[in-house]
């Protein structure tokens, strides 16, 4: 086999969003064995039959089904569902796709070779996941050009409009987004302590873990010496983020690197602040070629005061961009002397205005893809 797993019609899917653990059908002994030792490391507590469930219900109730190759011919005659995963371990036996087909498995899974992946998906239906955030990152064209501002803002407005949300710090050299909403000595975990993080990270583990400001959940980065993490563990905790829903905000630094890369790839956006400058332009011009070649959807937010000859429409025109909109400036933000209020939190203000227009759309459009 090319690959520890195949699918034979579509993807699973969590069957009625009910979260929990899976049932598992098998008189295999030592099959049972690994099962219930995958399911201690997902952890999720599963349910055991030899057959079909007497109970009403309890075959389609599961959200996720663990067939044994043994227990194949016990539920050909169950109802068609999704979620149905055939695992065996002869990975020479060609019988098993027929099997598959026989009791609408989504997939065949051969174990030892399939484990990490059933780890995954075991996991994913004790979490009870859903849609997955939609995942934006801000950078700026040039240096100041207001990327960490707007993405503040983005986070601010988001969790005012009730989403899950979290704002992602991914900038060591930036000072810290914590800074920035007040919230520098709040309890949680910073970047550091997820250096380690490799394979999975629960999502909800992870969300409980942060630091909450303003109704949001914000992984910075501490005023430590490390300025990078394993790009490993940059994809575990986007993953795990990206899993728990709603909105996902990331501040993106201005030089890349691979743990950068692994954010760029993982976005379903990119928003791209330019000042309306010339040079401002030229920069961001080759900030863009970047970051294209990543995101598969970028777009430019121009911030004034405007050079002669320059407006918002002109700027996304030079950089062959979508124009997602003008970037306004909010006084408040910029008086220097004692600690205001983040950006974004004045729900009247232009900035909020922006920002929540931008969500409608966004959102918008996600619901229609």
């Amino acid at each position: 086999m090319e690959s520890v797993t195949a699918a034979v019609t579509h993807e699973p899917q969590p069957t009625g969003g009910r979260p929990g653990g899976p049932l598992i059908v098998t008189e295999d002994e030592a099959l049972l064995d690994d099962l219930l030792r995958l399911c201690a490391a997902a952890g999720a507590t599963p349910e055991v039959h030899h057959g079909v469930p007497e109970q009403r219900g309890g075959w389609e109730a599961a959200p996720l089904v663990l067939v044994g190759d043994d227990a194949a011919h016990r539920v050909r005659g169950a109802a068609r569902r999704r979620g149905v995963v055939l695992v065996g371990r002869d990975q020479d036996d060609s019988g098993v796709w027929k099997r598959a087909v026989e009791i609408g498995a989504d997939h065949v899974l051969m174990l030892p070779d399939g484990e990490q992946w059933l780890v995954d998906r075991i996991a994913d239906v004790a979490e009870g996941v859903g849609r997955p955030a939609l995942t934006v990152g801000v950078i700026g064209g040039r240096g100041g050009a207001g990327a960490s501002t707007l993405a503040c803002a983005l986070a601010v407005t988001s969790a005012r409009e009730g989403l899950r949300t979290l704002l992602v710090d991914a900038d060591p050299l930036g000072g810290g987004l914590d800074v920035l909403l007040g919230g520098e000595s709040a309890e949680g975990l910073r970047w550091p302590a997820f250096a380690a993080s490799r394979g999975r990270v629960g999502g909800g583990a992870l969300e409980e873990s942060l630091p909450e400001l303003h109704s949001l959940r914000v992984l910075s980065w501490d005023r430590g010496d490390r300025i990078a993490v394993p790009p490993q563990a940059v994809r575990a905790v986007l993953a795990a983020a990206r899993r728990r829903g709603g909105t996902v905000v990331v501040d993106l630094p201005r030089r890349f690197d691979d743990g950068v890369a692994e954010i760029l790839s993982q976005l379903d956006l990119a928003i791209l602040v330019v000042p309306a400058e010339l040079r401002a332009v030229a920069a961001a011009g080759r900030m863009a070629s970047a970051v294209g070649m990543l995101v598969r959807d970028l777009r430019v937010v121009v911030r004034g005061p405007y050079e002669p000859g320059l407006d918002d429409e002109e700027v996304a025109r030079l950089l062959g961009l979508p124009h997602a909109g003008e970037m306004p400036v909010e006084s408040a933000l910029l008086r220097p002397q004692g600690r205001r209020n983040p950006p974004g939190s004045a729900e009247r203000g232009p900035l909020a205005r922006f920002c929540k227009e931008f969500w409608e759309r966004a959102l918008t459009q996600e619901g229609a893809t």
